[in-house]
């Protein structure tokens, strides 16, 4: 009984990563093709800025890299990017927590609910690669 639980268990958190995983793809591609927008919608700016442009522009490649690298792997391979997603979002939590004097509450909350979201579910997923 105890086994099939955990296997259900082990299904959520991988359909959870997939979730994740297809998510940045969409997020970077979303941003990648309108920095602008992406930006604004965020709360972060809404005056043109070709500089801010160039490093949310980074960021989705980030986010593209990231989600296509898991979704695109198999086996020890996936646990990598596992791991790799893990401290790209522990680092966004951080930084969103440290930034927060200089956003609006709502915008480092957002940001920080997300990072640590996924983070949280990285953390899970790279403790069940471990143990398994």
């Amino acid at each position: 009984m105890a086994d099939a639980k955990e296997d259900k268990q082990r299904d959520v958190v991988d359909d959870l990563m997939l979730s994740v995983a297809r998510g940045r793809v969409a997020l970077g591609a979303a941003a990648f093709a309108a920095p602008g927008l992406t930006v604004r919608l965020m709360g972060m700016g809404r005056h043109a800025d070709p500089g801010r442009d160039y490093v949310t522009r980074m960021f989705a490649a980030r986010e593209i890299a990231l989600g296509a690298g898991y979704l695109l792997s198999r086996g020890s391979h996936r646990k990598l990017w596992a791991r790799l997603g893990l401290v790209v979002d522990s680092l966004d939590t951080v930084n969103g927590v440290r930034t927060r004097p200089g956003l609006p509450l709502w915008v480092s909350a957002g940001a920080v609910a997300v990072a640590g979201g996924s983070a949280a579910l990285g953390a899970a997923k790279v403790a069940k690669d471990i143990v398994r």
